[in-house]
């Protein structure tokens, strides 16, 4: 990367032909996502060259303008009034009715401008023209205008099933970048580990995990890509490697017997711990979301959970009433954990099968469906929580689940079959929701699970998730049925690398 500088006394390059009726109408630029809208031009185009710089009309962009430069082997002259032939200059504004995320690229007369009402918007231009100049390649005169149809677009990580290193995870948060994906969910605490270092509970910690400072560093290069970083510890269940611990904390049926992963939720001193953990990482991880999961509580995979667990059950009525039940007392939970992390300016989101059909007690308005199966007990249809007004984020396991290993009926998903059967409105299986609920979908995110953490290395699995991380995003950005073939995409993808 370019540092800034005084480059004012630097020769100009010699000026590029102006755009003439001698030069073909251009062609739209091949890039992943694909842009949405492009107006042919006649003209050269562009391409780097040696003297080029970079500027930027504010100095808000001067990430965005020293990152591109950078990659594009330019000078970064920072905020500058003047024009000189090659600039590519940044700037912050745009039309009435723009979103947040969208940008308009003008290449014209030998020079690019790149302007968005964010700097979110501006980068993601960058993001473009860095594809379109690849190995050589030329910006195609003309205007694009573009902006994603879906405001979440994830990949999630299980890091507590399988040790990633941060050095890996820093290379998957520079390839979400360039994709234009805006989300990064670590999933860092479950039954096989806890994955990051803790000031308040360092008992809970494995050995193989991530230092604070590993994760600050992962957390500012995510923001410097405008991408959010979503940590989740799931709870009341999957938190085996807490119990390891604190196996007081353990939950226990009416014959003793233990249940995996679940803590004893009628128990104050389990609320606290969790508690505790989660206000510390709210200093970690600045974002405005929040997972909680929620989902696979044993309590309530048994065919009746009030006789099984009579403790939870005294806990539900001492509560709730004469006639709650454990999956009221469950909601509890979930609402309690909503509320820890709302006192943090977090916005709570929870797995589909941790909000319950019969329970009594309802599970707060602003927490977001993950969706992402219908093969878990109590596991609704998307449109019973579509239809109660709720917002969700798909995570459909019949195309978004990398799960190591293949256990039970997983098999690796294809970047094909997503990029050819899938959309956002796909929530469960392969059929989609009615196009009314589009609004409520606020986006998705591919997941990659680490149940068999062995079968695949690190770089086995940023192979395998290579291409449906670009189908995946293709959907997200335009879920239209794209303009390529998948053979096109295909090799499109290998083009870009």
């Amino acid at each position: 990367m370019n540092p800034s500088g005084d480059i004012s006394a630097s020769a100009s390059p010699s000026p590029t032909p102006s755009p003439s009726r001698s030069y073909p109408l251009s062609e739209a630029p091949r890039t992943i996502p694909a842009v949405r809208e492009h107006t042919a031009e006649r003209g050269p185009g562009w391409r780097p060259r040696d003297g080029y710089r970079v500027v930027v009309g504010d100095g808000e962009l001067a990430d965005e303008g020293r990152l591109i430069a950078g990659e594009l082997g330019l000078a970064y002259a920072g905020e500058r009034g003047d024009r000189r032939a090659g600039d590519v200059r940044l700037t912050l504004g745009g039309g009435a009715g723009a979103g947040p995320e969208s940008y308009t690229m003008t290449v014209r007369g030998g020079g690019v401008e790149i302007s968005g009402p964010s700097d979110a918007g501006v980068f993601y231009g960058t993001r473009t023209l860095k594809q379109e100049v690849r190995d050589g390649g030329t910006a195609p005169e003309g205007v694009v205008r573009d902006e994603p149809a879906k405001a979440q677009r994830g990949l999630m990580l299980d890091i507590a099933r399988k040790h990633f290193t941060a050095s890996w995870i820093e290379d998957r948060v520079r390839e979400l970048g360039d994709l234009k994906f805006n989300q990064l969910g670590l999933h860092f605490s479950d039954d096989q580990g806890f994955r990051i270092e803790s000031d308040s509970h360092p008992e809970v910690v494995s050995e193989q995990r991530l230092s604070k400072a590993e994760v600050r560093r992962i957390v500012d290069l995510a923001a410097e890509r405008h991408i959010t970083v979503v940590p989740e510890i799931d709870s009341p269940g999957h938190l085996g490697a807490v119990i390891a611990a604190h196996p007081e904390l353990q939950l226990r049926d009416a014959a003793g017997q233990a249940a995996r992963g679940a803590v004893d939720i009628s128990r104050a001193d389990a609320a606290t711990i969790v508690d505790e953990l989660l206000d510390e990482y709210a200093g970690l991880f600045p974002g405005g979301q929040w997972h909680l999961g929620g989902d696979e509580y044993r309590a309530l995979t048994v065919a009746d959970p009030e006789a099984s667990y009579p403790q939870l059950a005294a806990a539900a009525r001492k509560r709730f009433g004469s006639g709650a039940t454990v999956a009221d007392l469950a909601t509890g939970w979930l609402n309690d954990r909503a509320e820890t992390v709302r006192g943090h300016g977090r916005t709570p989101r929870a797995w589909n099968d941790g909000f319950y059909r019969d329970a009594s007690v309802r599970a707060a308005e602003d927490i977001q469906v993950a969706y992402w199966t219908g093969k878990e007990i109590g596991a609704r249809q998307p449109a019973e929580y579509l239809g109660a007004g709720r917002k969700v984020v798909n995570y459909n396991d019949e195309f978004l689940y990398y799960v190591l290993g293949e256990p039970q009926t997983f098999v690796y998903p294809t970047g094909q079959r997503i990029y050819e059967q899938w959309t956002p409105r796909v929530l469960r299986g392969t059929e989609a929701v009615a196009e009314r609920y589009d609004g409520q979908i606020l986006g998705g995110s591919f997941a990659v699970w680490c149940d068999l953490a062995g079968a695949q290395t690190q770089d086995q699995v940023a192979a395998g998730i290579r291409l449906p991380l670009r189908a995946t995003v293709q959907k997200l950005w335009d879920p239209d049925a794209p303009e390529l073939s998948w053979a096109q995409f295909r090799r499109l993808a290998d083009r870009l690398g």
